[in-house]
């Protein structure tokens, strides 16, 4: 069994303050991320090295989109959601800067009230796949397999449903 990273005596605990979050972003940027349990005390920081990693991944971390959802991002949560069910980092993977916490958060505290508030049946997940999927059938032949097929056995799963910047749009931007 390990031993504790940190004497939780000893660790802060609650909101971070302005001066430890610069103190993280300091020590990160210049060593790099990893060795989390080492970073508190290597930082100078009275944190855990669970807060400090869970920290700098949901907050502070450059390209971390923070704000409110756009239509277009609740709508690719929603579909992805009926295809993936409860895979965050998945559907996180596919909303460029938002992270699988937010994400989760997100679904649990809007989108799931939203969709039930609207009569969806949640509890009744195939119900709900081919109600949420229902529009996009004419996509071709394996959106209807999807709620039937074992998605474990897909690892590599590239699902084209993805919001950010097209390739031509990037080009426009850099001229």
């Amino acid at each position: 069994m390990r031993k504790p990273c940190c004497k939780e005596e000893e660790s802060n605990k609650g909101c971070w303050s302005k001066q430890e979050d610069q103190k993280l972003m300091d020590y990160i940027k210049a060593h790099g991320e990893g060795r989390w349990r080492s970073i508190p005390h290597a930082a100078g920081l009275r944190r855990c090295g669970k807060s400090c990693r869970l920290r700098w991944l949901n907050y502070l971390k450059p390209g971390v989109k923070h704000g409110d959802f756009g239509e277009d991002e609740e709508d690719l949560i929603i579909r992805l959601h009926a295809l993936l069910g409860n895979r965050w980092a998945l559907i996180a993977g596919r909303l460029p800067g938002r992270t699988d916490n937010e994400v989760k958060n997100y679904w649990n505290c809007h989108i799931r009230k939203k969709l039930i508030h609207m009569g969806h049946d949640l509890n009744n997940l195939h119900g709900f796949r081919s109600s949420v999927l229902a529009p996009f059938k004419s996509i071709g032949p394996k959106i209807n397999e999807v709620p039937e097929c074992n998605i474990n056995s897909f690892p590599d799963l590239n699902l084209d449903l993805t919001l950010g910047t097209s390739s031509e749009e990037k080009e426009a931007l850099q001229d």
